[in-house]
């Protein structure tokens, strides 16, 4: 099984390429995760990890990812290598994001009202127009 868990705050804002074949969008960026456990008297140390995004997630990434966001990341690790120009074989190892998630406790109203401005039609057919089990909260009746 390869799955991986991330999450981490955008070290900067997503990069938008597309591919040459057949013209698929690809959102790259980098996430810093902090390492859970420090040793004594070292300061918190985080590690820096590439992440892709295709097609419809690599779509939302470029919209409404920002550099300084925390994020949460599922997807697969991907390893690749390559020829570079003297020769030298080279390797990278990626995150293949394929469900991206807003990690930071609280959005602004205007980061909400794009969101549910963009995607809130297309949330609603794809329950069947049932948007019941949903649910929008202010946060001032939480118990806690």
């Amino acid at each position: 099984m390869n799955k991986v868990i991330l999450m981490g705050r955008l070290t900067r804002d997503p990069e938008v390429r597309y591919t040459q074949t057949n013209n698929t969008l690809v959102a790259s960026f980098s996430l810093a995760v902090n390492r859970r456990f420090t040793r004594e008297g070292d300061t918190q140390t985080a590690d820096f990890i590439n992440i892709s995004a295709w097609a419809k997630t690599g779509e939302f990434v470029s919209k409404y990812f920002k550099k300084g966001q925390q994020v949460a990341v599922v997807g697969r690790i991907q390893t690749r290598s390559w020829e570079d120009a003297q020769g030298q074989k080279r390797y990278a190892t990626d995150v293949v994001a394929e469900e991206v998630y807003f990690a930071d406790s609280k959005r602004s109203d205007s980061d909400a009202s794009n969101f549910d401005d963009t995607f809130g039609s297309d949330a609603s057919s794809e329950n069947g127009g049932n948007t019941s089990d949903f649910e929008v909260s202010s946060g001032d009746d939480l118990p806690f």
